[in-house]
């Protein structure tokens, strides 16, 4: 079967277009040569890769992918992938306010710009008009690609920009279904939408989904231009069309890119977007990605590459919650974007008393309309989408919902706007509702919607958010930090419902949805802003500047938990990384662990990388140095440390340069807390800094003395102190089992 394969060559091979269209004549003429070759297709080239890697991507057979390894100056090839895509309030829980700090007018009169990697865009959206917006700026070199619905006239001074790319996924799925899809820019799915109006669209006052969560929508930097770049369609994201469309948005001249997307974890080498990130940092563009939605089992977290800023997900302190009264009197606490205001105390019906095989979780053609009419029917999550259930029990003749966590999903409460009278509930809640409904003879309950409530304790992570430690990159600690990702209002195309159920015809302007694909454009933004206030920044000085800056304690200052527990259960760095963003400290860090390209390639020698794959993602031949460096030893602002659950007395020693961006003439004292189980000594204790751009290094030892429980991971933190500035970067050990061998 033909497969789609981003292919990587020697730089001095690499000379443009009609050189790669050489390479396929030549494996096409091979192919036709040889004798008892049997191709059904010529090979086909799809992209050319000049500024985030220098190759290309084609359509090759298995045996035209070996003629093409046989070819002078082959370097690696990887076979292209299907990837899925993974506000009112925010600005205000991050601590923006209009005329202060970052967003005073100075800062927002910036012409930075962020190009978001997506499911396209609306571009008529009121979010993304131009009124008294200055004229787009002299470096931008990117255009406004006509397509299905979408011509030139669409973009404007704030909305830039706007490409399509489907070469590789039409390579993978056939032609897109334009009754389904727009082969163009125009965003039908509203994913796209939402992240670029979360990441830069314009203030719009009396934003709401139905009367909930009212006030002034913007993004983070509402005063941005925005570039849009759709890879995603129908069934998802393929990799070689989002390489193309980094590659593009690189010569096109974007400041930030912004990629709400991802696919399995895996070398960095052979990781599109790792590779196309690379490619960004070196000519200065700062990198976003969501950590994915595959929580909270450990080890999930994707987009990992060092030079990614990796964003996890957590609660807002709104929500929109219920309450569930039970006939026995007992009552539950759920979370709805439903509009209505209670139903009445109905007859409940579960599993066997609602349908057929698959009732409980109310999948299509499971629930019999004579069991279910009039009744509350409980739909257990799993299987099909939430609110698709509850299109099911509406044509089942249903009057309401319970939606039920497990086990897993733990007290998770995603609001959505069912299309009846629906609640989401916790795992708890869960266990006492089946236990009721299969004891009682004629189970009763009705469900009560409270509307918009502020004020709730957070931020709090979201059990959905993926989770470290890193499995190709147990050196770092990822996620880098977390944002708003739980039930954000954003805008929404005008021919998408809500639940994006068929049977749905409600259409809005903004819409209530989540996910890290939610978190990452917040990040984004507030990249943004620090581009604006601080041009000379690299991306790993801005992503520094974020990551020692945030914060691990909640509203109510207690520390962040997470609802895959119990509630009570305090998240660790391997949730929320370095903390909760906080953009207005993080204008102003004091000190900065900055990075530089030859850093993270000295960096993958360390981990073994072979020179190829290093000089694939250099795009230049790449010496390893000889003198000798650990993984730990990136300039990176955690610290990931890795001991055998045996060890003791075990030393690791990891080398820190900082650099002063505050004060001049400031004394920083460092204060630890150290894991369980491991000595941590910092010489030295004290930096005197002299003037700003000084930089100082210190070095960390870790030792282990012997776990004191059998927890795999400890957790504890570095800080640098000074005045007003508190540099702060966690520790997270892993303690890995020895195998034993015989």
């Amino acid at each position: 079967m033909d497969k789609n394969m981003v292919t990587a060559l020697d730089q001095s091979l690499a000379d443009g277009r009609r050189w790669y269209n050489a390479v396929i004549d030549s494996i096409s003429e091979y192919s036709s040569q040889n004798e008892g070759e049997q191709e059904t297709e010529l090979p086909q080239l799809l992209y050319v890769y000049q500024n985030a890697i220098l190759g290309f991507s084609a359509k090759l057979s298995p045996t035209q992918l070996e003629t093409l390894k046989n070819i002078d100056g082959f370097l690696h090839a990887t076979v292209d992938e299907i990837l899925s895509p993974h506000t009112t309030h925010s600005p205000q829980f991050l601590g923006l306010q209009d005329g202060k700090g970052l967003w005073k007018a100075p800062n927002l009169a910036n012409d930075v710009i962020v190009g978001v990697v997506d499911t396209g865009i609306w571009p008529e959206h009121v979010s993304f008009q131009d009124t008294g917006i200055s004229p787009v700026p002299a470096r931008w070199k990117g255009t406004c690609e006509s397509g299905t619905k979408f011509s030139s006239s669409n973009c404007n001074k704030k909305l830039i920009g706007a490409r399509a790319y489907f070469k590789g996924y039409e390579g993978a799925a056939g032609r897109i279904n334009e009754t389904l899809d727009y082969r163009s820019a125009r965003d039908s799915a509203g994913h796209g939408t939402h992240t670029a109006s979360t990441a830069a669209g314009n203030i719009v006052p009396g934003a709401s989904l139905f009367g909930m969560a009212k006030g002034s929508a913007g993004g983070m930097s509402y005063t941005a231009r925005i570039a849009a770049y759709k890879v995603c369609w129908q069934f998802g994201c393929a990799s070689s069309d989002i390489l193309a469309a980094m590659d593009q948005a690189i010569a096109d001249g974007v400041d930030i890119l912004s990629l709400s997307l991802g696919g399995s974890s895996k070398p960095y080498h052979s990781d599109n977007i790792a590779v196309g990130a690379f490619g960004a940092i070196q000519k200065g563009i700062f990198v976003t990605c969501s950590a994915g939605n595959s929580g909270p089992s450990e080890s999930t977290v994707t987009n990992t590459a060092p030079w990614i800023m990796t964003v996890a997900a957590s609660y807002l302190d709104r929500s929109f919650p219920t309450t569930v009264k039970l006939g026995n009197g007992q009552v539950f606490k759920g979370a709805s974007l439903y509009s209505g205001k209670r139903t009445k105390m109905l007859p409940l019906v579960y599993g066997k008393t609602a349908g057929g095989q698959g009732a409980e979780y109310c999948i299509n053609g499971s629930l019999t309309q004579n069991l279910v009419e009039g009744k509350i029917v409980v739909c257990e999550r799993g299987i099909n989408g939430r609110t698709e259930k509850g299109e099911h029990v509406k044509m089942a003749g249903g009057a309401g919902m319970l939606l039920l966590n497990t086990e897993d999903e733990g007290e998770e409460l995603f609001a959505d706007p069912h299309i009846l009278p629906g609640t989401s509930l916790g795992a708890r809640a869960a266990s006492a509702i089946k236990s009721y409904v299969s004891l009682k003879r004629k189970p009763k309950a009705m469900i009560t919607f409270e509307g918009t409530v502020y004020g709730n304790p957070a931020p709090v992570m979201a059990a959905f958010s993926s989770r470290g430690p890193s499995g190709v990159g147990p050196d770092v600690i990822k996620p880098d930090v977390t944002a708003p990702g739980m039930n954000i209002l954003a805008a929404w195309p005008p021919t998408v419902s809500p639940t994006m159920v068929k049977s749905d015809k409600r259409r809005i302007a903004f819409n209530i949805i989540s996910g890290t694909s939610m978190s990452c454009p917040h990040v984004s933004g507030l990249a943004a802003l620090l581009k604006s206030v601080h041009k000379d920044w690299s991306p790993a000085a801005m992503k520094s500047a974020l990551m020692t800056t945030a914060y691990i304690q909640n509203n109510k200052r207690e520390l962040i938990t997470d609802t895959a527990g119990d509630m009570s259960t305090s998240a660790t760095p391997f949730a929320f990384g370095s903390g909760h963003v906080n953009p207005e400290r993080a204008s102003d860090p004091g000190l900065i662990y900055d990075i530089d390209t030859d850093d993270y390639l000295n960096n993958l020698c360390n981990l073994n990388y072979t020179s190829s794959q290093i000089s694939l993602l250099a795009r230049k031949s790449f010496s390893c140095l000889k003198a000798a460096l650990q993984p730990g030893d990136l300039n990176y602002p955690s610290f990931a440390i890795n001991f055998n659950s045996s060890s003791n007395n075990v030393t690791v020693v990891h080398t820190r340069t900082v650099t002063n961006v505050g004060a001049r003439h400031t004394r920083y004292k460092v204060e630890t807390s150290e894991p369980d189980g491991v000595s941590v000594v910092i010489e030295p204790k004290v930096l005197y800094f002299k003037k700003i751009g000084q930089k100082i290094s210190y070095r960390v030892t870790f030792v282990a003395l012997g776990r004191s429980s059998s927890t795999r991971y400890s957790f504890g933190s570095l800080t640098w102190a000074s005045g007003k500035y508190s540099v702060r970067s966690p520790i997270a050990v892993t303690w890995r089992k020895v195998e034993n061998t015989v």
